[in-house]
C-alpha cells in the first residue's frame, strides 16, 4: 500500500482539481454576459448563448464512461494528467475565442477535462485505501466538489472586478499547470489492471529482443520523440495565432492573408487555421502507436452509444426553455435517436466480451447507488436555482444578497459529505446516506411552504437551510463507497464515472421537470388572477411555483432515502478481497 503521506498529498492535488473543475461550472453564470459581447452577441439573444453552457455540460457527461473505463486500464496518475491537460487546452482555447463555435469547442473541451477528473480521484481513493477505510476520502471528494461550486461564484466575481471575462480562463490555464506539476512531482506508479500491461510483461518483452533491434529501436524512438515535439510546437503556434488573432498581423495587407476565412467567419476555417488543424492531425498520426493500442482495449462501439445517449439527453433538457417546453426543441428528433442507441447500447452490453462497462457494476448495490445518485441530483438542482428565485421575487435582495442566502446551504453540503464519509465505517452506507435524504426531504418540505416573508426571518431560514445542505452532503460519500464496493478492482473507474453521469442527469433532467411543472402552476395561477397587473398577486403565483420546485425536490429527496436504505452496511466480498492497485511510492 502507498506510504500514507504520499497518498494524502495525491489526494489532495486530485481534489483540488476536483474543486477546480467544480468552480467552473458556476463561474461563467456571472460572466455569460460579456462572453457573448467577445463573441459578437447581443445580450437580446440569450438563446444563441445556450450552447456555452450546454456544450460544457454535454462534454462533462458524454464521454465520463469512456474517461472510467481509460483510467481502469491505465496508470490512474496519466489519465488525472491528461484530463488536466484537456481543461487547460479548453480552457486557452476559450480564452482567445472571438468565435460562437471556437467558445463552445474550448468549453466542450473544459468539460471534459474537468469531469474526467472526478471518476480517476474516485478511483484513486479506492486504489489507496482498504474497502473498510475510504468513507472519509471519499467525503473529502465529495466536499471539496461542492466548496468549488461555492467559490465559483467568488472566484468569477473577484476576477471580473479587476479584469476582463478572458482573465477568468486564464486563470484556470495556470491553475491547471500548477496540479499538472504536483501530480507530475509525486511520481506515483500504478499497476494497470490487465495483466499483460504490468510492467514486468513490458520488460520481459523487451528482454526478448536483440540487442540491435533494441539500439535500431532506440534511434528510431529519439527522431519520433523529436518529430512528435516539432509538430506540437509548430501545431500550438499556429494555432494559437488562429485564435488569439494578433492585430499587427491581421490588419497588415499582406500577411493577413492567411487570417481571411475561406467561407464564413470562423477563423478555423481560414488558410492557417486549415493549416494548424492538418499539423495538429498529423501529430496525431505520428503519436497513434503511443494511444492506439490502448484505445483498442476500449470498448470504442459502447463509448459512441453511451456518447450518443448521454449527449441526447443533456442537448434535450439543457436546451429548453421552461417557460414554454420541457423538452428542447432538438429533443423530438434527439430523444428517439438517443433512444435507438441505448437499445442498441444495451443489446451490446449482452453480446460484448469486454463491454465498455462491466457487467458486475450494474449488478447488486451498484444499479442501487445509480438511482439515489440520480435522486440527488434532482434534489440538489432545485433548491440551487430556486432559493435565489424565492430571494429575488420578495425584492428584499439583490443577485448578491440571493446568492448569500444560497450560501448557507451550499456550505452545508461539504460539511455533510465530510461528516458521512466519516460515519461510513462505522454507521453503514445506507443508514447514513438513507438517513441523510430524510432529513434533507424534511427541510424541503418546510421549505415547500415558505413565502416572500420567510426569509426575513434568519434563523429558523438558515436552520432549514443548513439541515437540507447536510443532509444531501451526507448521501454523497455513502453513494461513491456502496458503487465501488460492490464493484471489481478493474472497473473502480467505470462504476465511479456512472455515479457522476447519474447525478448530473439528475441535476439537467430535474431542473427541466421541476421547472417546468412551478411554471405551469404559475401561469395557471396568473390566468385566474381578476387584475393581471397585481403586483401582490404575481408575487403570490411567482412563490406558488418556487413551492413546486422545493415539493418536487422533497419527493426526489424521500424517494432517494427510501432507496439508499436498500444500499445497507454490508461489504461485498470483491470490495473486502481488492488490494490497492498503487505501489512503490
Amino acid at each position: 500500500m502507498a506510504a500514507p503521506p504520499r497518498r494524502h498529498a495525491l489526494l489532495a492535488v486530485a481534489a483540488a482539481g476536483v474543486a477546480l473543475a467544480a468552480a467552473d461550472t458556476y463561474v461563467v453564470v456571472l460572466a455569460l454576459t460579456d462572453m457573448m459581447e467577445g463573441v459578437g452577441i447581443g445580450v437580446d439573444a440569450l438563446q444563441r448563448a445556450t450552447p456555452i453552457i450546454s456544450g460544457f455540460l454535454l462534454g462533462y457527461i458524454a464521454v465520463l464512461p469512456l474517461i472510467g473505463r481509460l483510467s481502469d486500464l491505465l496508470d490512474r496518475r496519466r489519465v488525472l494528467l491528461g484530463c488536466l491537460v484537456v481543461f487547460v487546452v479548453g480552457s486557452a482555447v476559450t480564452a482567445l475565442a472571438t468565435d460562437l463555435g471556437v467558445l463552445v469547442g474550448g468549453r466542450v473541451l473544459q468539460g471534459i477535462g474537468g469531469g474526467g477528473l472526478v471518476p480517476a480521484t474516485l478511483a484513486l481513493v479506492a486504489d489507496l485505501w482498504p474497502a473498510d477505510r475510504r468513507g472519509t476520502p471519499f467525503g473529502v471528494v465529495g466536499a471539496v466538489q461542492e466548496l468549488g461550486s461555492v467559490l465559483g461564484p467568488v472566484l468569477g466575481a473577484v476576477i471580473l472586478a479587476w479584469s476582463g471575462w478572458r482573465a477568468i480562463f486564464w486563470f484556470n490555464v495556470a491553475a491547471g499547470l500548477i496540479l499538472y506539476a504536483a501530480v507530475r512531482a509525486l511520481g506515483v506508479g500504478v499497476l494497470p489492471a490487465l495483466p499483460s500491461a504490468r510492467p514486468s510483461a513490458v520488460a520481459s518483452l523487451s528482454s526478448s529482443r536483440g540487442p540491435g533491434l533494441r539500439g535500431r529501436g532506440a534511434e528510431s524512438g529519439i527522431g519520433r520523440r523529436v518529430l512528435v515535439w516539432l509538430l506540437t510546437a509548430l501545431g500550438l503556434g499556429l494555432a494559437w495565432l488562429t485564435l488569439a488573432q494578433p492585430a499587427a498581423l491581421v490588419t497588415d495587407v499582406t500577411l493577413g492573408a492567411p487570417f481571411v476565412p475561406v467561407v464564413g467567419s470562423s477563423p478555423l476555417v481560414a488558410p492557417i487555421g486549415i493549416t494548424a488543424l492538418a499539423v495538429l492531425g498529423l501529430l496525431a498520426v505520428v503519436t497513434a502507436p503511443r494511444w492506439w493500442a490502448t484505445l483498442r482495449r476500449v470498448d470504442l462501439f459502447g463509448a459512441l452509444l453511451v456518447a450518443v445517449a448521454l449527449g441526447s439527453l443533456v442537448l434535450t433538457f439543457a436546451s429548453s426553455d421552461p417557460e414554454r417546453e420541457v423538452v428542447g426543441p432538438w429533443g423530438y428528433a434527439l430523444l428517439p435517436f438517443g433512444a435507438v442507441a441505448l437499445g442498441v447500447l444495451m443489446w451490446w452490453h449482452r453480446r460484448a466480451r469486454d463491454p465498455l462497462i462491466p457487467r458486475q457494476v450494474v449488478g447488486a448495490r451498484g444499479g442501487r447507488s445509480l438511482v439515489v445518485s440520480l435522486l440527488v441530483g434532482a434534489a440538489l438542482v432545485a433548491v440551487v436555482v430556486d432559493v435565489p428565485v424565492l430571494a429575488r421575487i420578495s425584492e428584499d435582495y439583490d443577485a448578491t444578497g440571493a446568492a448569500l442566502v444560497l450560501v448557507r446551504f451550499l456550505l452545508a453540503v461539504p460539511v455533510g459529505a465530510l461528516l458521512g464519509g466519516w460515519l461510513l465505517h462505522r454507521l453503514g452506507d445506507g443508514l447514513v446516506a438513507g438517513a441523510g435524504l430524510l432529513l434533507a426531504a424534511a427541510g424541503m418540505l418546510v421549505m415547500s411552504g415558505w413565502t416572500v416573508d420567510s426569509l426575513e426571518s434568519p434563523l429558523p431560514t438558515t436552520a432549514v437551510l443548513l439541515a437540507v445542505g447536510l443532509g444531501i452532503g451526507l448521501a454523497l460519500a455513502p453513494v461513491n463507497n456502496a458503487a465501488l464496493a460492490d464493484s471489481p478492482a478493474h472497473a473502480h473507474g467505470v462504476a465511479s464515472s456512472l455515479v457522476v453521469v447519474a447525478r448530473m442527469v439528475g441535476m439537467v433532467v430535474g431542473l427541466a421537470l421541476l421547472t417546468s411543472i412551478g411554471l405551469n402552476r404559475y401561469f395557471a395561477a396568473v390566468r385566474q388572477l381578476p387584475d393581471p397587473f397585481d403586483t401582490e398577486a404575481l408575487v403570490a403565483a411567482g412563490v406558488v411555483q418556487v413551492q413546486t420546485v422545493f415539493l418536487g425536490g422533497a419527493l426526489a429527496a424521500l424517494l432517494g432515502g427510501l432507496v439508499a436504505f436498500t444500499l445497507g452496511s454490508r461489504r461485498s466480498a470483491v470490495a473486502v478481497a481488492d488490494e490497492p492497485r498503487f505501489v512503490g511510492l
